[in-house]
């Protein structure tokens, strides 16, 4: 790839995230800058979905881009920058799950009946009428509710759910991230949808 010279750091902006790499390597810091600013919101919030945790989430921000320094060498330019960002910062965060003994949740994905006249297929469980976390219309009351039912499913359902829907990323990418099987994807945030579809029904009934 052919690096562009960069008079004004503002000329960042117009760049790819690969471009910035490349240049970053060749001695243009603000090129790190640039791309620590283009996915602070997005990193940020991902992780804090994660973790559950604001402080932590700062942290294992903080902790990703250094090793995004420390590892910019190894990146090969003609791949994706962004998989590659987010999987050092989804295995930081499991790091840290594991390290503070995070309380492991009973899965419920067996909730989900996949036989019988009431299974539905993936399409149904997205187009039923649930609240999917992604919806920007919730009040403070229904997002706080939203933001405690995902934090209390299992790690690997949480961690796709919010790739795909807080994040929107494809399911190559999440796959990629997660290293795991793209139908493996698909089968966890299928079990995703229905878990959290099951436990709204519950919380809310439970809150009339």
């Amino acid at each position: 790839m052919t690096q562009c010279a960069l008079e004004e750091p503002r000329l960042a902006e117009k760049l790819t995230d690969e471009q910035l790499v490349a240049n970053y390597r060749s001695g243009q810091t603000h090129c790190f800058e640039e791309l620590i600013e283009r996915y602070r919101q997005e990193l940020f919030h991902f992780l804090i979905r994660f973790c559950g945790n604001r402080a932590a989430a700062e942290d294992i921000f903080q902790e990703a881009f250094l090793q995004i320094h420390l590892s910019a060498d190894t990146f090969d330019i003609t791949k994706r920058f962004k998989p590659w960002l987010f999987t050092i910062a989804a295995n930081k965060a499991r790091d840290y799950l594991r390290k503070n003994n995070r309380r492991q949740a009973a899965s419920l994905s067996a909730m989900i009946d996949s036989s019988g006249d009431d299974s539905r297929s993936f399409v149904d469980l997205l187009e039923a009428d649930i609240p999917i976390p992604d919806q920007n219309a919730l009040d403070a009351e229904q997002s706080e509710l939203v933001r405690e039912l995902v934090q209390s499913m299992p790690d690997h359902l949480r961690e796709v759910l919010t790739l795909a829907y807080f994040n929107q990323l494809a399911y190559k990418e999440i796959a990629e991230i997660l290293a795991i099987p793209l139908g493996t994807v698909k089968s966890r945030l299928h079990s995703a949808v229905g878990t959290f579809s099951q436990l709204w029904k519950v919380r809310y009934k439970q809150r009339g």
